[in-house]
């Protein structure tokens, strides 16, 4: 049993719904579905959706990972992370950004945000990876609570929202257990 298959049984036995965590390609159609999903929201809370540049090929590995989340109902949450050695000096790690974390409203409250991103920070040590960053907005308080009661603590602003008053950006350390060689 991989960690993420023990991470799902934990979850179906506090929630009694079976929610399945696969790697997917960030072009999937299902993925597609749930980004067009959050960026309706960023539409709804800040007025316009997260421009910030992807390329869908960051999240292939060795680069990056994607995970989407399925239950009996179909797909309910997404999250990914890619390398970002531009950051490498600055946290003085091998750097990886998480990206595109969300849950669908129907499935919130659930605690599969916290399965994503225990697979995220599993799969990215994996890679190599001993600080995981991101960004999230000053509106999304569910996320921050998520992300600081998981580890993540406020980090030098950085990225494409770095000069916003609306944006905050936490890291966390991960423990070196990869095999990235560059």
């Amino acid at each position: 049993m991989t960690d993420h298959d023990s991470a799902a049984a934990a979850h179906r036995a506090v929630t009694n719904r079976p929610v399945r965590l696969m790697a997917s390609r960030f072009d999937d159609p299902d993925v597609q579905q749930l980004v067009a999903e959050v960026q309706a929201y960023y539409v709804t809370i800040y007025g316009g959706p997260d421009d910030s540049p992807i390329d869908h090929d960051e999240f292939t590995p060795p680069a990056g990972h994607f995970v989407l989340a399925r239950d009996d109902d179909g797909p309910v949450a997404t999250g990914g992370w890619r390398l970002r050695p531009d950051l490498d000096a600055r946290f003085d790690a091998t750097t990886a950004e998480v990206k595109r974390m969300y849950v669908t409203p129907r499935a919130r409250r659930l605690g599969i945000s916290r399965l994503v991103l225990a697979e995220l920070e599993a799969t990215a040590a994996a890679a190599g990876v001993t600080m995981i960053v991101l960004e999230t907005g000053v509106v999304q308080q569910d996320a921050i609570a998520l992300y600081t009661s998981s580890g993540y603590a406020r980090t030098i602003d950085f990225g494409h929202y770095a000069d916003s008053d609306l944006s905050r950006c936490y890291g966390k350390r991960l423990p070196a257990t990869g095999t990235r060689t560059d």
